[in-house]
């Protein structure tokens, strides 16, 4: 049965979901740590300008060239974000919100455009939205395996210094540790992740396989190198069970599976999370009251 889901196209979607699942976990707890989970949101509908003007201009669906344009549209969108926030009184949660609405309104209005145009209804431009990884070939999926490994490369070599540009940017100067330069690398891993994933699981909801394992994680270690590792689990094992479970019924899209499943584990960890879970907070605090109730009655009986 393993040899014949390795050898079927199956095999090798779900091979670049997990891997994808895994990256988008990892890179998750730094967005998460730099508060900027928005920007994940923002940067993944970002994404939608940059993959129509890519199908214009080459006339077909290349995932590589599409992933181009898409990188190159979020980036734009990025450097909007920081123009928007350093050159007026206006918060970077609002530029990020005004970015996310203005980009994905000018995506949708050229997709509308390209499905109108000869072939472009037959192009499958509709699938970056939702995402639909069976409709990707193995050149796709490669493509897609060797740039996550990438991101992963990037985040794991860097751990020590992510840890310290993330929790203490003032050492990381005093150290010689460019806080531009490792702002500009986030930015660059954050948006090849996301442009990875936007096929199999969408612009729409790339945001939440960033988000989701992070937050999930978080419940259950108070470790940045634990919290990395889980995340990336959990990512890793959304991204295949999702893609198993969209696989048994034809043309379902895979993204809204994966990013369920992710809020399954999601519910796990915040109720059984030993990190303030609500389980563990509840008997926490019927154990706190139950110690207070005892050394009130010894306080009485002692009178």
């Amino acid at each position: 049965m393993l040899s014949t889901l390795w050898n079927s196209n199956l095999g090798w979607v779900l091979l670049s979901t997990m891997t994808l699942g895994i990256a988008a976990g990892a890179i998750g707890c730094i967005a998460y740590w730099k508060r900027q989970n928005l920007m994940s949101d923002a940067l993944s509908h970002a994404a939608l300008p940059g993959v129509v003007i890519a199908f214009f201009i080459l006339g077909e669906k290349n995932l590589l060239v599409i992933i181009i344009g898409a990188a190159i549209s979020s980036l734009i969108g990025a450097l909007f974000i920081q123009w928007i926030t350093t050159s007026s009184r206006i918060s970077e949660d609002s530029a990020m919100g005004m970015i996310l609405a203005v980009f994905y309104g000018f995506g949708i209005m050229l997709l509308t455009i390209a499905n109108r145009s000869a072939g472009g209804n037959q192009s499958g431009l509709d699938s970056f939205i939702f995402g639909q990884a069976a409709a990707m070939v193995r050149s796709d999926v490669i493509t897609m395996l060797i740039l996550a490994l990438i991101v992963l490369f990037i985040v794991f070599i860097g751990f020590k210094e992510w840890k310290i540009f993330l929790f203490d940017q003032q050492f990381a100067g005093g150290i010689g540790l460019s806080v531009k330069g490792m702002n500009t690398l986030y930015t660059i891993v954050l948006v090849l992740t996301i442009v990875i994933g936007i096929q199999a699981v969408g612009v729409i909801l790339m945001a939440a396989l960033l988000i989701i394992p992070a937050v999930s994680a978080r419940y259950w270690t108070q470790s940045f190198r634990t919290m990395i590792l889980l995340s990336a689990v959990i990512g890793g094992l959304s991204g295949a069970i999702g893609t198993l479970i969209s696989s048994y019924g034809r043309g379902l899209p895979t993204g809204p599976f994966i990013v369920v499943i992710g809020a399954g584990f999601f519910v796990l960890s915040l109720v059984f999370g030993k990190e303030k879970g609500i389980l563990i907070h509840y008997v926490q605090y019927k154990l706190q009251r139950k110690n207070q109730l005892q050394g009130w009655k010894q306080e009485v009986g002692g009178r």
